[in-house]
């Protein structure tokens, strides 16, 4: 697994209960670690939460969501696919490249799989999928526009 990957031990079971939402974020490591404790509070005290998948690099998300990925997502959430094969028919797209799309998708946990009799049948269990990208300025621009002032 790259670096860059996340590092998620294992799938969760196919029986699992995702939430509704999928929120995507590109926020700074310390605010999304705030964040990530008061969802998992309010999960232990029944709220339903989002899953959320932060990425610290607005640049990176931005390279993970491309176009052709995002038209990938929005299909397998109005219907699951049969086959990675049968997916890259539907859009109408190399089924190499589908599945390579598809591979880097589970490692973020947006697209899961099912497996049944052999085949990877690839779905997005979220009714809804936020993508929220935050971009400040960078602390060396602040210090330039406060002294030229």
């Amino acid at each position: 697994m790259s670096k860059n990957s996340p590092d998620h031990a294992h799938e969760p079971p196919e029986d699992a209960e995702y939430p509704a939402t999928l929120r995507i974020t590109s926020k700074p490591f310390a605010e999304h670690k705030e964040r990530t404790l008061d969802r998992a509070e309010r999960w232990e005290d029944g709220e339903s939460v989002p899953h959320v998948v932060n990425f610290q690099d607005a640049s990176r998300l931005q390279r993970i969501f491309t176009p052709r990925r995002l038209e990938l997502v929005r299909s397998l959430m109005d219907e699951p696919a049969e086959s990675m094969r049968a997916l890259a028919d539907r859009l109408d797209r190399d089924v190499r490249q589908v599945h390579d799309d598809l591979q880097l998708l589970n490692e973020y946990r947006i697209v899961h799989f099912h497996e049944e009799g052999g085949a990877k049948q690839p779905h997005v269990p979220y009714e809804s999928v936020e993508i929220e990208v935050e971009l400040t300025k960078s602390v060396g621009d602040a210090a330039e526009s406060s002294t030229s002032a």
